[in-house]
């Protein structure tokens, strides 16, 4: 296994050979678009000439310097320490997806009208709809994943019947089916509850494998000590097997959730006034789709950087509690 501090990037990006195949990989890269009637081009007029009459040799000219320019950048973050390369790398990755974003010549007071709506309406939607079906999608994990860890036939036939079912269809599809489906045998369901009822099963099912590597991963000998203090099967699984198993299960579950938080804008298919529905909504209504896809893209990133943020604090909590 690899960690950070057993790679020696700096002995890479200051190796002459390497720093050429990266300047030849990007240099051929930037060759094959016309970047000459960019913002880039305008930039490099005095370099040049005019952008739009330079032909092949203002694509070149481009091109070359954006490679010594990406170089010159990677030779330099390699005398910092781990923290500040990453920070560098951040800050310049943003800045460039800002300006990628400024040639859409978005109109920033749409934006900023409709912001608040989105967060007090959308947002809270979205991760009313995301904690209900996480909560759920745990219960029936657990009950899935203890149900095919059972030497019962039937118990196991049972799981396993519905985690093939439920990772087998799409997601969309589940949810047509419970909204759409369901009212024909007489069941009518919501367009929340339906969501909430389709990603519950759905995530589910995956949660039920996770649980399932998480437990299994438990020597056997746990199982056999507990028996022997004369403790249940529910005490068991509280006290001594999932304690040491939750290290193992909480990355996946950590990105299962950010998945779930994702998928919950397919429920939008239903007219539930989550993100993605009030994005295309309001968006649809005045021509400034872009605008209003954007500004939910970016809210579903943030959203997603705080869950990535929790799950590294609980990962290091286990981490800590399985040092001592």
């Amino acid at each position: 296994m690899l960690y950070q501090d057993t790679v020696e990037s700096e002995v890479l990006v200051h190796k002459p050979s390497f720093i050429a195949w990266v300047f030849a990989v990007v240099l051929a890269a930037f060759l094959l678009f016309n970047l000459t009637g960019t913002t880039i081009g305008e930039l490099m007029r005095p370099v040049i000439g005019d952008p739009l009459e330079s032909g092949l040799c203002g694509r070149f000219a481009i091109a070359f310097v954006i490679a010594v320019v990406f170089c010159f950048n990677l030779v330099l973050i390699g005398f910092v320490p781990l923290k500040v390369q990453i920070g560098i790398v951040w800050f310049e990755l943003l800045v460039l997806f800002l300006a990628f974003f400024e040639t859409f010549d978005l109109s920033l007071p749409f934006i900023w009208k409709n912001l608040p709506f989105l967060i007090a309406q959308g947002v809270a939607t979205t991760l009313y709809v995301s904690a209900i079906s996480v909560v759920f999608a745990s219960l029936i994990g657990i009950v899935a994943a203890v149900a095919k860890l059972s030497s019962n036939g039937f118990t196991y036939g049972i799981a396993s019947f519905y985690t093939s079912f439920f990772r087998g269809l799409p997601l969309l599809m589940q949810i047509y089916l419970i909204y759409l489906g369901l009212p024909q045998l007489g069941i009518v369901i919501d367009a929340v509850p339906s969501g909430i009822l389709a990603l519950s099963l759905c995530v589910g099912a995956y949660m039920t494998e996770i649980f399932r590597a998480g437990i299994q991963s438990i020597d056997r000998g746990q199982w056999e000590a507990s028996r022997s203090l004369g403790f249940g099967f529910g005490l068991t699984m509280r006290k001594i097997i999932m304690p040491q198993a939750f290290p193992v299960i909480i990355p996946p579950i950590g990105n299962t959730f950010i998945g779930m938080l994702k998928d919950s804008s397919l429920v939008s298919v239903l007219g539930v006034w989550e993100l993605t529905f009030l994005g295309r909504t309001l968006g649809q209504a005045t021509f400034n789709n872009m605008e209003m896809l954007i500004a939910v893209a970016i809210i579903y990133w943030i959203l997603s950087i705080c869950l990535e943020l929790i799950q590294s604090r609980i990962e290091r909590y286990y981490a800590r509690s399985k040092v001592r």
